[in-house]
């Protein structure tokens, strides 16, 4: 899947921390803040400019909630189409350039159309004017044009049948009919309701995804991918195989910041990929790793990916109850490719890097610390039961607090005193929790108007701009996947053919619940085909989800069932986004990138399918081991099952444990590992007990040989 919109060329983030001396000062540029710009001339100068402009208006409507929630959904969506449109427009001349700016513009004033009419909107609901429903279909066609200049044509086709299916599904043979609608109704339903393209995808994108986004760009820019990278170097990089596990630990931890996948990998993949190959590692290895990896950024609590919050949304429970869910299946994800490195790296007999010339860990923690106190006070208040609004409008006003007052601290001489400042600083943050945004707001501001006055404090201001600017662009994919695709969510609910599919999924399941689970991997894997992760969940989850779900599947197990197909689909050839996404930085085809990828991941496509049938693993209720031994020891009975299982697949993908493994010795290895996952009368029994005679085996053979180190 090929984009027709470019991604603008931006000053690139710092590569050392802004803020902090000992990396090396700022340097002062002159009128730094004049010019900022994402192309040439004033047409660059403007899209940045309403970009930074966008992301004004989503921190004030989610501070001070000055507006209705329609309102804002509109306001958001025509402040996307605008961005989308004016960033294309910057790569066109003449005419073209002209057009693009007018629709962007145009897109705008559509979605000032719920602002401006709201209380006659509510009036005469259920009965929409002529121009409600003109300007309706405009909407929707600017929402469609939007999305296929920024992600191609494959989910605005989708969409688009969907459309078709709602005019005219009444002349489908039944079960595939409904009864009939005419245009206005399928207008109102796309265009003034709360289902189509304002829905609550929107809803979730227009409130707390939008300042999550904008979070993690602002810790970006302030120094935390070097920090992330710093502290993996320091942890693992002279271990065996080392480059490959600063890979994987580096893009664990910035799946905290940033939830897409593919973000990550052309982030971080941009240090680990190269360092992997110039230490050993073919360079499919090496992209298949970083895409792997990346990719469960998204399942990787605290902050996981945009899908989790609009998963709290959709069945109703804290975003806390979602990310508890999700820590095992993680840490067995990260687990599964941390291991098949070590044993590629055994294979090939990969050593790390020279220790001296790893950076010191501790120093780099020591150094950034503060860098770490947004997402500390993030994920506390999360997991405290606030709304991720709130949580989010906190972590991003700390955030802003730390940037803007390092330089500040830095004039202060006696460290005593630099001490007292960040308690000030510490203490106006917390002061949020108890009374509001006001004093907050007033503290940032003091210090914007002192770093006028301050050396760096310009360029630290420019910064804190191009985060605002960054936070917009990177909400672009998200925001307009969440808009088009609620006009399929519109679809399903005008027409209820969403039930029609679980019905047959349900009628599947009464016979054979695994079948009915592969039908539903199936469909997310075919729909990750051509979709990004948050469509594909959407999607899935509203088809889907009630149907495993009347199976007796619990209710977050079975969305998380098809939101880690979801994420699978982007690894799994032929399309494989993450894969290719990696292919230009390895160097290598990215369909090879996919098959490997897909080899090391194989816990992302088990761990879902154990979950069903031994719900601890997610922590859910209804494990039938915990009716026998209780729940904590059945958590870490189907905990252990899954480590080994694991750990014996790695080595029948690599060919390598303790020593090589011939074809018979992997042949025993996968079986004893596929017994552990079955669930069938004795499988663990066996499975347990072939494990262990394989390993036992494995390790007398392996001391009667050298071991390649």
């Amino acid at each position: 899947m090929t984009s027709s919109l470019h991604t603008p060329q931006t000053v690139p983030p710092v590569s050392h921390d802004v803020n902090n001396p000992e990396h090396g000062a700022p340097v002062v540029v002159d009128d730094a803040l004049l010019d900022l710009t994402w192309g040439p001339g004033t047409w660059g100068r403007a899209v940045f400019w309403i970009a930074v402009a966008f992301s004004t208006f989503q921190v004030i409507t989610a501070a001070w909630s000055p507006l209705a929630s329609q309102i804002v959904r509109s306001v958001h969506v025509g402040f996307l189409l605008l961005v989308v449109f004016a960033i294309a427009a910057n790569h066109k001349t003449g005419t073209e350039r002209l057009v693009l700016w007018g629709l962007g513009i145009f897109s705008f004033i559509v979605g000032l159309y719920h602002w401006v009419f709201y209380a006659a909107l509510i009036q005469r609901a259920g009965d929409p004017s002529t121009m409600d429903i003109v300007v309706g279909t405009i909407a929707v066609a600017l929402v469609f044009e939007g999305s296929r200049r920024l992600m191609g044509a494959s989910l605005p086709i989708m969409c688009g049948g969907f459309i078709l299916y709602g005019l005219f599904g009444e002349y489908l043979p039944a079960p595939l009919d409904h009864r009939p609608f005419d245009y206005v109704q399928v207008v109102d339903q796309m265009f003034l309701g709360t289902e189509g393209i304002y829905g609550t995808p929107t809803y979730v994108s227009s409130s707390f995804i939008f300042l999550f986004i904008l979070f993690g760009a602002f810790l970006e820019r302030a120094g935390m991918i070097q920090l992330f990278n710093d502290l993996a170097m320091g942890t693992v990089g002279h271990a065996k195989g080392g480059p490959a596990k600063v890979a994987v630990i580096s893009s664990a931890l910035m799946g905290t910041i940033n939830g897409s996948g593919v973000a990550n990998v052309v982030t971080t993949g941009q240090f680990t990929i190269p360092l992997m190959k110039r230490f050993g590692y073919k360079p499919a290895f090496a992209g298949a790793v970083e895409a792997t990896a990346s990719m469960g950024g998204q399942i990787m609590p605290p902050v996981m990916g945009a899908v989790a919050f609009i998963m709290a949304e959709t069945i109703d429970v804290p975003y806390a109850t979602i990310a508890t869910a999700a820590v095992i299946p993680a840490f067995l994800y990260f687990f599964t490719v941390f291991a098949m490195v070590h044993l590629e790296a055994g294979k090939d007999g990969l050593s790390g890097l020279p220790k001296d010339k790893c950076p010191n860990a501790w120093l780099a923690l020591r150094n950034n610390w503060y860098l770490i106190l947004p997402l500390a006070a993030l994920v506390w208040l999360l997991f405290s039961g606030y709304t991720p609004l709130f949580a989010g409008t906190v972590g991003l006003a700390l955030t802003a607090l730390i940037v803007l007052g390092a330089p500040v601290a830095r004039l202060i001489g006696p460290y005593g005193l630099r001490v007292v400042f960040w308690i000030v600083l510490g203490l106006s943050a917390a002061s949020f929790v108890e009374y509001g945004i006001n004093g907050v707001a007033t503290v940032i501001a003091v210090l914007v108007a002192i770093l006028f006055f301050v050396k760096g404090g310009r360029e630290t201001l420019r910064i804190s701009i191009e985060s605002m600017a960054d936070g917009a662009r990177n909400a672009l994919p998200v925001g307009i996947a969440c808009a088009l695709v609620g006009t399929m969510i519109g679809v399903f609910t005008l027409t209820g053919v969403a039930t029609t599919f679980a019905t047959f999924v349900v009628e599947v399941g009464k016979n054979s619940l695994f079948l009915s689970l592969v039908l539903t991997m199936i469909a997310c894997l075919i729909l990750g085909m051509g979709l990004p992760t948050i469509p594909n969940y959407i999607i899935t989850a509203s088809i889907a989800g009630p149907a495993l779900l009347a199976l007796g599947v619990p209710l977050i197990v079975s969305h998380m069932f098809v939101f880690y197909f979801g994420i699978m689909a982007d690894l799994t050839p032929p399309v494989a986004l993450a894969a290719f996404a990696a292919a230009p930085i390895a160097g290598a085809s990215g369909q090879t990138i996919g098959w490997i990828a897909t080899r090391i991941a194989v816990a992302g496509y088990v761990v879902p399918f154990m979950a069903v049938y031994a719900p601890a693993l997610m922590l859910q209720n209804g494990d039938p081991m915990a009716d026998i031994i209780g729940f904590w020891p059945a958590v870490a009975y189907v905990f252990v099952k899954a480590v080994v299982a694991i750990i014996l697949w790695a080595a029948t993908a690599t060919g390598y444990l303790l020593a090589p493994l011939n074809i018979l010795e992997r042949i025993i290895a996968f079986t004893a590992a596929a017994l552990l996952i079955l669930a069938l009368p004795m499988t663990d029994e066996v499975g347990f007990a072939a494990s262990a005679a394989f390993i036992g085996w494995h390790y007398w053979k392996s001391r009667t040989r050298p071991v390649v180190a």
